[in-house]
């Protein structure tokens, strides 16, 4: 049996009518940029989430890139991101010429650790990245706590997180403003690229809106050093269809995840965190650390199941972020995570044989 660790295809095959409605939709209206399907979006995904304002622009990191622009943030400051996580929350912050101060996660949720924080603050900290991990949220409580202390913004990096839910509120709305990403593999996914901010400030949403169309307010005339980051009408129309499918795939998701929960019984597998009544988890993805995750990926890879390492090289030690100088053991948590972590097939669609096939092969693991 060959498992993909994820497709898309057996979702969209249960409402490929409604996404080539969708798509003749838009074709025919003739109007690609900036249009209906985008507005009405935006509308439907605010209303999803429980936020004031969508602006759709066209891609989580450029998503996150904006809102610290819009914010203000900028050369000399410096920015609170996770040491684990994907490098776009770092990018967007080096885009902006601020600096990226890198904390470690917790073991257990890998997420950051709000503990860790304070101790890398200094007088040019501007803000805090709170990153919603994989689908768990993180601990926005403590995070917000720190930053009232320290009068710091914060900003959601909920790429990973469409619908997931933090004491009973929807993840994006904890912040100033929070950056999604809509890259086909998400919970919500589009056909390509796409993202959007989610906020409940205006003055953020309008200069969201303005510094994504090369800085303009009304055509001609540009009042900021702009981009050109927005979301176009087609993959909008995609994601109206999918928008109200989202709970239910996550529903899935979950039911899925305790199948694992249940079912995996090997001791030299650590189980990912499950959810709580304080959060609400919607499993991207399913990752299991193991002291000999690369015997597991190759044994798991001969029997037919793909895995992913997310992620195998943390940012401080990436060549992109040389100027780190991080050498082993300057982030240990990060870097066991890193050394231990494997990531199993967990998506829409996947059968029961599918699913109790990746539970016996995992419990067979004896290396």
């Amino acid at each position: 049996m060959v498992i993909p660790f994820s497709t898309v295809n057996r979702i969209h095959g249960a409402i490929r009518q409604e996404l080539d409605n969708a798509y003749r939709r838009v074709m025919d209206g003739g109007w690609y940029i900036q249009g209906e399907e985008c507005g009405r979006f935006e509308e439907e995904f605010a209303a999803y989430i429980g936020a004031s304002y969508c602006v759709g622009v066209a891609s989580g990191l450029d998503a996150l890139y904006l809102i610290m622009k819009a914010l203000g943030l900028g050369e000399g400051d410096e920015v609170i991101v996770p040491a684990n996580t994907y490098i776009a929350t770092a990018l967007a912050v080096s885009h902006i010429g601020a600096k990226p101060v890198f904390v470690e996660p917790n073991l257990d949720d890998f997420n950051i650790d709000p503990r860790k924080i304070e101790e890398k603050i200094t007088n040019r900290t501007q803000a805090i990245v709170a990153v919603h991990l994989q689908g768990r949220p993180a601990d926005m409580d403590a995070i917000q706590e720190i930053a009232g202390k320290y009068d710091l913004k914060v900003i959601e990096d909920a790429a990973q997180a469409h619908g997931a839910c933090y004491k009973g509120g929807r993840v994006g709305t904890f912040s100033a403003a929070s950056a999604f990403s809509f890259y086909p593999g998400k919970n919500l996914g589009a056909m390509g690229d796409g993202g959007c901010i989610i906020t409940n400030q205006k003055g953020i949403a309008d200069k969201v809106r303005m510094l994504g169309n090369y800085g303009s307010d009304v055509k001609y005339r540009h009042i900021y050093k702009g981009i050109n980051s927005r979301l176009d009408e087609m993959q909008a129309a995609f994601l109206r269809v999918k928008l109200k499918y989202l709970d239910g795939w996550n529903k899935e998701r979950r039911r899925i995840a305790e199948k694992y929960f249940q079912g995996i019984q090997n001791p030299r597998i650590i189980l990912p965190s499950k959810q709580s009544e304080k959060f609400d988890h919607i499993y991207h993805v399913f990752a299991v650390r193991c002291a000999s995750r690369n015997q597991l990926e190759s044994f798991l890879a001969e029997r037919g199941i793909k895995t992913v390492k997310h992620y195998p090289i943390p940012i401080p030690f990436q060549k992109a972020y040389g100027e780190c100088n991080a050498m082993a053991g300057d982030f240990p948590v990060t870097e066991e995570i890193s050394n231990t972590i494997l990531s199993i097939p967990l998506f829409g669609g996947m059968t029961e044989e599918e699913i109790e096939y990746v539970i016996e092969t995992i419990n067979s693991f004896s290396k």
